[in-house]
């Protein structure tokens, strides 16, 4: 999978997943504002729509491939696995950054790993699969950034998310906007704030 890696210089690390048609690099600025020191590996999608790179395919405009998403889901999990190892970072403290599409596949893997990551910053995401038998996420703090003008995401879309978030025991916190889809600097702001404030506390340190 094309991606970069950019050491940082505490033991932290930022996964980026960009949004639909997106890249590697868009997401970079945001991660220097949430944690300058962290670790960064950012994932270009390996599906190729229309030219645009996604990390999963779609029926239709506004419909996902569920299948599709899951098999990504798998193979995105192994590659972060992979290049903790490759890279040599601590697997246990990896944050996840999506936007959008990336949000999306990022809510995926929470929706079928246990302690995929250690905290999770979710810019406009949807309810990527529904019906489903979610994990225990009691070990996961979730960051989600919504607009209240988001036709893509309306509230009710994000209050069904949070429910099933927390029906898994997730912690999860959203922050509201009066803007629409694009990501606006409050979210970012707020998100950061967020990211330095929240702790994961796990049963072995209790």
């Amino acid at each position: 999978m094309i991606h970069l890696f950019e050491k940082g210089v505490n033991n932290k690390t930022l996964v980026l997943l960009h949004g639909d048609g997106g890249n590697e690099h868009d997401l970079l600025s945001v991660a220097h504002m949430i944690d300058p020191q962290a670790n960064i590996l950012s994932l270009r999608g390996s599906i190729i729509e229309y030219g645009m790179p996604r990390f999963y395919k779609r029926k239709s405009i506004n419909q996902f491939d569920h299948e599709s998403m899951v098999e990504e889901t798998h193979n995105i999990r192994d590659f972060i696995d992979d290049c903790a190892r490759t890279y040599r970072f601590d697997r246990d403290l990896v944050t996840v950054i999506g936007y959008s599409h990336g949000a999306n596949i990022a809510t995926c893997i929470l929706f079928h790993f246990e302690k995929a990551f250690h905290k999770a910053i979710l810019f406009h995401p949807m309810v990527p699969l529904r019906h489903i038998n979610l994990p225990n996420l009691n070990h996961t703090k979730v960051f989600i950034g919504a607009g209240r003008f988001d036709s893509l995401m309306p509230e009710h879309e994000v209050e069904e998310l949070t429910q099933m978030f927390e029906s898994a025991n997730a912690d999860v916190d959203v922050f509201w906007t009066d803007y629409g889809h694009q990501l606006s600097k409050e979210e970012i702001n707020a998100s950061s704030k967020w990211y330095n404030e929240v702790e994961v506390v796990y049963d072995d340190e209790l």
